[in-house]
């Protein structure tokens, strides 16, 4: 009760739950209780509840939409942090849009195309927050974050404020210094060029098809459950292998896309982690490539 005490204090008793079910907090709608769940609405915040976890030994996980997360169906003990409706701010300024890490991907493309702004139309359909991409270095259809971000502003594990130039961020596949030393994303620059509104929207609009067309949009999952691996396509594997379609109970490769395990609308993340196990060790086995998940897994399973 003293804990909750002290996330009460930090962030106000309406933004603490205790024992909430992550289910309700990830896309593959999949997970079990959190001790506390904490939205965050600013880096003083976001630092004061990563100090109370410390001083009372625990364990601590900041998330943003759940868009990359599998949760165990035992929960998490502990604390998660939730970056997201309450820091989602986006202000656009002649070519650069400020965008806070809550902000969906998808509104600051939608932001940009009507300041009629391009550069991020690859990222229109991303299910994710900007501090996430930033983590990430999210791409798509040949865009990648760190084509469009000029800076970011970080909080360290010292609880320091530092603005990272994109060169100082690291964003290389999949990774960046925010991930590799455990920073929080606080708070992006994205540099962009003016452009007709119309064929940004165009362009949108066909990134949207292909989306549509190609992927299981209709089912719960993490998007590309697989990293590529180098000089491959993971979903390629996947079904040379002959995995598609898959399950484990509820847990299915999806027969869409190779790329993505769903929830066909009941699956455990047990049977989401033994899917991933089987894909992995199969594909291995068949081609001597060991794939590496792109979804995170946290809590108890």
């Amino acid at each position: 009760m003293d804990l909750y005490k002290e996330l009460c204090a930090a962030a106000g008793a309406e933004n603490v739950l205790a024992n909430e079910p992550m289910s309700r907090h990830t896309t593959f709608r999949i997970g079990g209780p959190a001790d506390y769940f904490v939205t965050a609405s600013c880096a003083d915040e976001i630092r004061e509840i990563i100090g109370i976890c410390l001083r009372n030994s625990v364990p601590y996980y900041i998330m943003g939409n759940g868009s990359d997360l599998l949760v165990g169906d035992r929960g998490f003990r502990g604390v998660i942090i939730q970056i997201f409706k309450k820091m989602n701010k986006i202000r656009v300024e002649g070519e650069r849009i400020f965008v806070q890490a809550g902000a969906l991907l998808s509104k600051t493309a939608a932001a940009a195309c009507e300041a009629s702004l391009t550069g991020m139309e690859f990222a229109s359909g991303i299910p994710g927050t900007m501090g996430g991409a930033l983590r990430m270095n999210a791409g798509a259809y040949g865009g990648e974050m760190k084509h469009i971000v000029e800076s970011a502003d970080i909080l360290t594990t010292d609880g320091e404020v530092k603005t990272l130039s994109v060169g100082e961020l690291g964003l290389g596949y999949r990774t960046s210094v925010i991930s590799r030393n455990d920073y929080v994303a606080l708070e992006a620059v994205l540099k962009l060029q003016k452009g007709d509104r119309e064929a940004i929207r165009a362009r949108m609009d066909e990134l949207k098809e292909k989306r549509v067309e190609k992927q299981p949009l209709e089912y719960g999952s993490a998007g590309s459950t697989f990293k590529r691996p180098e000089g491959y396509f993971a979903g390629k594997l996947i079904e040379d292998a002959g995995l598609r379609g898959y399950r484990v109970g509820d847990a299915q490769v999806s027969e869409k896309h190779c790329g993505f395990v769903i929830n066909r609308g009941g699956a455990t993340a047990a049977e989401v982690s033994q899917l991933m196990e089987d894909v992995t060790d199969r594909v291995e086995q068949k081609f001597g490539v060991r794939l590496e998940p792109e979804v995170k897994k946290i809590g108890e399973f």
